[in-house]
């Protein structure tokens, strides 16, 4: 696969992770809330999600920023610690994103193909993956969290400690309930990715074969572990 095929792939899991992870995260950012308010809300997300095993919420991501026009697409997240989700797009109808535990899937109906990557390949995104490894650190990962009213919601905002990573800040909305109900990522070039969550469920029995990849009949299957390094 070309270079810059492998790399937006790359960006591409990793943004789906960090959305993930954050849904799920104890987000441990207690030590960094220097405002006693805003240490108390993060603990109560922290008591919402740290002992959530799984998740299902309906989701709409927004893509856009750096004078390119917004694209929305929309459809269900299934997650089940550890490791395991299922982006299962409703519009573009087909489309799917699947992590196995081990591996990621990115189906895409319009080309018929299917492009897969090792989970291990994407762990120097440490923040978005720490958690589904079981080795999330929000102190070591990320700096400056700060909290701001918006309505009756609060509207968290962080940026990453390391210059390494694809963006530049990330702005979550929590809402009275504790739920987490947007994600928006600012990546390096400026370009924003921005979720909406509804109609969220914690811990709905969920089945195996929902993060169970079978990728379509004549479908043309591009496996990134063999692509070579970027």
């Amino acid at each position: 696969m070309p270079y810059n095929a492998r790399r937006v792939l790359r960006v591409y899991i990793r943004v789906r992770y960090f959305a993930s992870i954050t849904l799920l995260a104890m987000l441990a950012a207690t030590a960094l809330a220097a405002d006693p308010a805003t240490d108390r809300l993060l603990k109560q997300v922290e008591n919402r999600y740290n002992k959530v095993a799984t998740l299902q919420v309906r989701f709409a991501e927004t893509y856009g920023g750096s004078g390119r026009t917004a694209r929305t697409e929309a459809g269900v997240l299934y997650l089940r610690k550890p490791g395991r989700m299922r982006w299962d797009y409703t519009s573009p109808a087909g489309k799917l994103f699947i992590s196995d535990g081990k591996s990621v899937f990115l189906y895409l109906p319009s080309s018929n193909s299917v492009k897969k990557m090792k989970l291990k390949d994407t762990e120097d995104m440490r923040a978005p993956l720490a958690f589904l490894l079981g080795k999330l650190n929000f102190e070591k990962e990320f700096r400056n969290t700060q909290a701001r009213p918006e309505g009756n919601e609060t509207v968290i905002t962080a940026e990453p400690k390391s210059d390494n990573l694809p963006y530049s800040k990330v702005e979550f909305t929590v809402a009275p309930t504790f739920e987490i109900r947007k994600l928006r990522v600012t990546n390096l070039d400026q370009t924003t990715l921005e979720f909406a969550f509804d109609a969220e469920k914690l811990n709905p029995p969920l089945a195996n074969s929902l993060f169970q990849f079978q990728a379509p009949p004549g479908a043309e299957v591009i496996d990134e572990g063999a692509g070579g390094q970027d």
